[in-house]
């Protein structure tokens, strides 16, 4: 619990016993950890690793440079350097801003 109130700041102080022991359930249910033997110490199970590693990744990769264009898309011309990286953030764009008109997210 400290080392989640030390990683989380401000809005980590209400982060408890009654909270981590919601999450373990929570994991173990889904598969994504289990007990270490009779302790009160627990493990990443394979398919845990993958699937936290995967939300990282999309966090940090895809959602977050996302969420920072979607408000102020540049308009004008584009860089005659673009790589094929830079055309799939382009496309994800719009299809986001799509998505967020749908939803009524968009201003």
């Amino acid at each position: 619990m400290r080392k989640v109130r030390r990683i989380a700041g401000p809005s980590g102080e209400n982060y408890g016993p009654r909270q981590a022991a919601y999450d373990l359930k929570k994991l173990r249910a889904k598969g994504l950890a289990e007990r270490i033997g009779n302790t009160h110490h627990y493990t990443l199970t394979c398919v845990g690793i993958r699937a936290m590693t995967a939300l990282l990744v999309l966090r940090d990769k895809v959602l977050q440079p996302l969420l920072a264009n979607a408000c102020h898309r540049k308009r004008g011309a584009r860089p005659t350097n673009a790589t094929p990286l830079d055309h799939c953030y382009d496309t994800l764009q719009i299809a986001m801003q799509g998505l967020f008109r749908e939803i009524g997210l968009a201003a």
